[in-house]
């Protein structure tokens, strides 16, 4: 089900607009199975020829690694902040317990994307899968409308991770848990935070922001949120990643400028958790 509520509030930041409507970035050959996100390979042999049964599961292996950070539980009602085009909040629903998943994204093609792939699910698991449409840094929700709230891939997106923060907070219920995987800067250092757009396009042409860890948990600090937590990753993300360009990109091309990224300290992929305070909590 898509609900169109509240996307006359958002405007779509221009790489972003081209990237996911136009140019379709999840129907090409770097994803697949519906998912858009470089995959947590763990437990895949990288050291043989690589297969689209493997890229799939390194994407739905790394929802299950966030989803797992939730905690979850029986009869949770679930938020995930930049959708796409909903293979990850189908893993949700079917194999985590929630009574609710909402996916929400800022771009209109991707909720139409979604709703079509979902179609099967969501007929089998009526009113349980929804899609909106919001922005990450105002969502059109309810105060504590959700149990938890998680993020794939999608923060380096968001142009202001303060409003984001403040959002996330306000929509958890007293006691929700959020998790947060995206690659970011590892430190304040401004030298290191302008290397990304030296080495990739998508930083340099503004559909990626170089934001970094300081900046993302005091922002989620500065909202109230507590419990903040941050795992590196990287070593499951980055050489599985790479391995997999293999098949479509030269040695030297940009996109291995990833994992060169990674392997010199710029940019490393991270998990982020944290959680909304109890009601009557205090410090």
């Amino acid at each position: 089900m898509t609900d169109g509520s509240g996307g006359a509030r958002h405007v779509i930041p221009a790489a972003v607009e081209r990237t996911y409507g136009a140019e379709d970035l999840g129907a090409t050959g770097l994803f697949g199975g519906g998912f858009i996100n470089f995959g947590y390979w763990q437990g895949i042999d990288l050291d043989r020829a690589l297969t689209e049964e493997d890229r799939i599961a390194g994407q739905r292996a790394l929802y299950r690694h966030v989803l797992d950070g939730l905690a979850p539980g029986e009869g949770l009602r679930v938020l995930e902040v930049g959708c796409g085009m909903g293979a990850g909040g189908a893993v949700a629903l079917e194999e985590y317990g929630f009574a609710l998943v909402t996916g929400m994204d800022i771009h209109p093609e991707q909720l139409r994307r979604a709703a079509q792939a979902t179609a099967e699910v969501c007929a089998r698991r009526p009113g349980e899968l929804r899609f909106v449409r919001g922005a990450a840094e105002d969502m059109p929700f309810g105060d504590g409308e959700f149990d938890c709230l998680y993020s794939v891939e999608a923060a380096q997106h968001f142009r202001d991770l303060g409003a984001f923060a403040r959002e996330a907070a306000r929509v958890l219920r007293p006691g929700g848990r959020m998790v947060v995987a995206t690659f970011l800067v590892p430190d304040a250092d401004p030298v290191r935070a302008r290397r990304p757009a030296e080495l990739l396009p998508t930083f340099a042409e503004d559909l990626d922001v170089p934001h970094t860890v300081p900046e993302l948990t005091d922002a989620l600090e500065r909202a109230g949120l507590d419990d903040i937590r941050v795992a590196s990753i990287g070593e499951s993300v980055w050489p599985g990643w790479d391995r997999w360009l293999d098949r479509t990109w030269a040695p030297g091309t940009w996109p291995h400028n990833f994992l060169l990224a990674y392997r010199e300290g710029t940019l490393d992929y991270f998990t982020v958790t944290a959680r909304s305070p109890q009601s009557g909590a205090t410090g």
